[in-house]
């Protein structure tokens, strides 16, 4: 009789959030900002990595990840819509105007789950607009959060804390602000450091409620400019680095572009592209970021562990885009090139077959609102575009049907597990055959047009 008048309870709502989902899964998101796959986990030695590559040893590593646009406001609209977008930063606000379907944490939060979002998990870090990015009236995502934080600490407005550097320096203009430091202090002496803080007591707030929890946390670096505790970098001081793959400015039409938001920094008179001591200087600042980014992951998972929450939480780490060190003379992203588009992905469930086996299944960020869904046995909903990783948790060896879809202003591409389209809206084509060392340096469109006209038909183009 008991389970009759629970579930005709359910029955008089409309709403799935009606019924008790105290067996439900908790779901922790972790965003890291410009994290290319530089971690040793995804085959890079010389990274000190230790909390990630732990989570990957206990989960599945997706190799060959690719966003669905390489700019954070976009390639975070695909993650938390599950659908296709603007290729602006401006696309999550865009959205807010006119919703058609709710976003990834308001479809939790329907069914039931305590939504919480620290640090840059939309674009802006906090999720509002206005000038200082602090205007209550002006929400990115409406109805998605119980909690949408950003503890500005000394950087005074969520807008300084996106481009602070140590002990509250904020961005006024760039040309006076240095491009990479390392400051002897501690974790807190650079933004991620209190706004972990604030995942933790947040942590801690959820572990005593009833319901369960989506928590999303936007860790910051190693996003420019890359400022992190000098700890973090005294691994990388006399490390030696492997060569810049295929640093030479590409020839013909592509997506390259100058770099804008890397070199109007502070360079002391310097460009990577000429000086090969100062790139070896960009890309060990850059390693010491994302060491100082791997161990606010660590203290994530340990206050997790402590809690006792480790078992019934599912967790994702998941990098917004790539980043260019200088491959094709790119120090930045917002290209439509391999090193842009393709990011972390890890994700611990206890659906995972064989953990620690990473798969290199060509997937997408889109692909992770259905998965989860999956993972906690909530119904998927039928407009997201993505598709389910579920076969791939359970096996690695699993391989997708479906190419992964970016975009970039005006160009699109395609990635299949053997070559890259690229189509620009004036009709040009770039073919790159990734079975090759040249890898994306020869444009084979015109040597291959049976194959090219294939895939641009898939792109939809």
């Amino acid at each position: 009789m008991g389970n009759l008048l629970l579930f005709l309870s359910c029955l008089s709502f409309l709403l799935p959030s009606a019924c008790p989902a105290a067996d439900k899964k908790n779901i922790l998101l972790i965003c890291v900002d410009d994290l290319r796959p530089e971690l040793k986990c995804f085959g890079v030695d010389y990274i000190h990595s230790p909390h990630i590559d732990a989570l990957a040893a206990r989960g599945r590593a997706f190799t060959r990840h690719y966003v669905q646009a390489p700019t954070c406001g976009a390639s975070r609209y695909a993650l938390l819509t599950g659908t296709y977008g603007p290729s602006g930063n401006g696309a999550l606000f865009a959205r807010s105007k006119d919703i058609k379907h709710p976003s990834l944490p308001a479809y939790f939060r329907q069914n039931g789950y305590t939504t919480v979002s620290v640090g840059k998990v939309s674009h802006h870090p906090g999720g509002r607009g206005g000038k200082d990015w602090d205007d209550d009236t002006q929400l990115e995502m409406p109805n998605s959060w119980d909690r949408h934080l950003l503890p500005s600490d000394k950087w005074q407005h969520p807008r300084g804390w996106m481009h602070g550097n140590a002990n509250g320096e904020i961005r006024k203009d760039a040309t006076k602000m240095d491009l990479f430091q390392a400051f002897d202090g501690d974790d807190n002496s650079y933004p991620d450091g209190p706004s972990v803080d604030e995942t933790l007591k947040q942590l801690t707030l959820l572990a005593e409620s009833k319901k369960p929890f989506f928590l999303a946390t936007g860790i910051l670096r190693p996003h420019l400019p890359f400022g992190a505790p000098a700890k973090y970098l005294a691994p990388y001081k006399d490390a030696k680095l492997p060569p810049i793959p295929h640093p030479e400015k590409p020839q013909g039409k592509t997506t390259w572009h100058g770099s804008g938001e890397f070199m109007k920094y502070h360079r002391w008179g310097k460009n990577p592209n000429d000086d090969p001591a100062f790139a070896l200087e960009v890309r060990r600042h850059y390693a010491a970021c994302v060491t100082y980014a791997d161990a606010q992951v660590g203290r994530i998972i340990t206050q997790l562990n402590e809690l006792g929450l480790t078992e019934n939480t599912l967790i994702v780490l998941w990098g917004d885009h790539g980043w260019h060190l200088g491959e094709h003379a790119i120090w930045g992203k917002h290209s439509l090139f391999e090193e842009s588009l393709r990011s972390p992905l890890i994700i611990i469930s206890p659906q995972i077959k064989n953990p620690g086996n990473s798969t290199n299944a060509i997937v997408q960020s889109i692909d992770l609102f259905p998965t989860l869904c999956d993972l906690t046995g909530l119904e998927k909903p039928t407009f997201l575009d993505g598709t389910t990783l579920l076969p791939q948790l359970k096996n690695p060896k699993t391989p997708t049907t479906t190419p992964a879809i970016s975009y970039h202003k005006n160009a699109r591409t395609l990635r299949t597990e053997t070559h890259r389209l690229i189509k620009h809206s004036n009709g040009h084509l770039e073919l790159y055959d990734h079975t090759t060392t040249e890898g994306e340096t020869k444009n084979l469109a015109q040597e291959n047009p049976e194959l090219t006209a294939r895939l641009a038909t898939e792109l939809g183009l």
